[in-house]
């Protein structure tokens, strides 16, 4: 496939990809963290694939929240993306940079691994008791530079906006937060975010009050005990993703099966295993 024919194959899915956020079919994405994971997902009738940041460092041998680097997650996405034929959008935290350059350049890094989608959050890392959101401006230049990255590169890139209000209870008091959240997304949108992430709210009521002030698809966080993602597409919700859960759900049963096994000497947490047989076959070429 020459340069140009890989090009327009991932324009063309990232093309698609945007065409997938439906407020009356919301995408519904099972977050992988590698290639196998990916192939999982993919075989499950997944329309895309996402990456989740927190299961990217995990499984790289490091903590969630900045200290993976760039490089490493660059590498992992460029893997998900060859061990399938789907969009990719890959979970880059605040952009593993400490500057709007630096987000650019991550951006750069991950579309030319061949990903038609990031997510960009606003959370800082800040451990000495600041504001734990970046300045609305400040992240604003970020998500502007991740633009420009991708019209640079000609990629009509999904970007999406994290906001982090509600995961860092940031607010007074529910209204304080919610207006928080729509200044956000407005001011996010405005700097060239595609959609806003407001992972910590499933209550439909709430979301019901966001949705009247977002001009772009939603994307919420979910696990077990949220709405489904047909109750949230019937409210507008766009987009419902698992995150981590997946990848905690994964590590959940290694934890179980070697609690067994060095307690009980038994082996009943691995009864619901994939066959090596089928797995092994998923990562055929």
């Amino acid at each position: 496939m020459t340069i140009s024919e890989t090009l327009r194959t991932q324009h063309d899915k990232a093309l698609s990809f945007h065409a997938m956020h439906r407020a009356d079919r919301p995408l519904a994405l099972a977050n992988a963290w590698d290639a196998a994971t990916a192939r999982i997902v993919a075989a499950s009738g997944a329309p895309a694939i996402a990456t989740t940041s927190a299961g990217v460092a995990w499984a790289l041998g490091a903590q969630d929240g900045g200290t993976l680097g760039s490089s490493l997650a660059v590498e992992l996405t460029a893997r998900v993306v060859a061990a399938v034929d789907l969009p990719v959008t890959a979970d880059i935290e605040n952009g593993f940079a400490d500057s709007a350059a630096g987000v650019g350049e991550t951006v750069a890094a991950v579309l030319a691994v061949g990903a038609v989608g990031v997510n960009l959050e606003d959370g800082t890392r800040s451990t000495t008791g600041g504001s734990p959101l970046l300045p609305v401006d400040e992240q604003a230049e970020r998500l502007a530079a991740a633009r420009a990255a991708a019209n640079t590169a000609g990629i009509p890139l999904y970007l999406n906006a994290r906001i982090d209000t509600y995961l860092r209870g940031v607010g007074e008091d529910a209204a304080a937060r919610r207006q928080e959240t729509l200044d956000r997304a407005a001011a996010y949108v405005a700097a060239g975010a595609s959609g806003v992430f407001v992972p910590g709210v499933t209550d439909l009521a709430e979301l019901s009050e966001l949705l009247k002030g977002v001009s772009v698809p939603l994307n919420v966080l979910v696990g077990a005990g949220a709405p489904t993602v047909a109750e949230l597409g019937s409210i507008g919700v766009a987009r419902v993703s698992l995150g981590a859960a997946v990848a905690e759900s994964a590590y959940a049963v290694v934890r179980r099966a070697a609690q067994e096994l060095y307690t009980q000497g038994s082996y009943d947490a691995v009864a619901d295993a994939i066959p090596y047989p089928e797995l092994n076959a998923l990562l055929g070429d």
